[in-house]
């Protein structure tokens, strides 16, 4: 079935996702104790906090986290662990931004897909300090006032109730789906 022109369009003003993104990011930290480690026992990310800001063309995500790190020293005779607060700013790009949004109206979120993790800690090549690589990854939203668009009924809603609609698929078009392989996928 197809609308008539007795059907028709409205522009309504909600508020709605209006930008979305996703940063895998892998950082290297470089920490320094007080005794020249000899080698690395542990290595730990505690503490995280973030928050999200708008930001140009995307989103900045402002943080900080601790790094602790557990080693010995003095070959290998004594171990001692190392703390270091790290900040640092991700500048999340958006993938899709709708441009007739009310940038008033602008509101944003971060969500920390990874939490920061440690991968790697080695000792540095002039053994005084550790290097630390991170891997972290987020998810940003951007939520503001926009318009869309909608069919209207000018003869009320009861126009449609003993109508079929035929969104182009067939049935049966899904037998052949194996719903475990859809689970694996998710």
């Amino acid at each position: 079935m197809s609308l008539s022109h007795k059907h028709q369009c409205r522009e309504i003003i909600t508020k709605a996702i209006c930008g979305k993104g996703r940063k895998f990011s892998t950082v290297t930290h470089t920490v320094t104790p007080p005794n020249g480690p000899t080698s690395i026992l542990g290595a730990w990310i505690i503490n995280h906090q973030y928050e999200a800001v708008s930001a140009g063309d995307g989103i900045e995500v402002i943080g900080t986290y601790d790094i602790n790190i557990w080693y010995s020293y003095d070959k290998n005779s004594q171990t001692d662990v190392a703390k270091e607060t790290v900040s640092y700013v991700e500048h999340v790009p958006l993938s899709y931004l709708d441009p007739k949004h009310r940038a008033a109206t602008v509101e944003v979120s971060a969500d920390a897909t990874q939490e920061p993790s440690c991968v790697e800690a080695t000792v540095s090549a002039g053994g005084s300090s550790v290097i630390i690589r991170v891997e972290r990854e987020f998810a940003v939203e951007l939520v503001a006032e926009t318009k869309v668009c909608v069919k209207v009924c000018t003869d009320g809603c009861g126009d449609y109730e003993d109508k079929d609609y035929d969104f182009g698929s067939g049935d049966g078009d899904y037998d052949d789906l194996d719903p475990d392989l859809l689970d694996d996928e998710l």
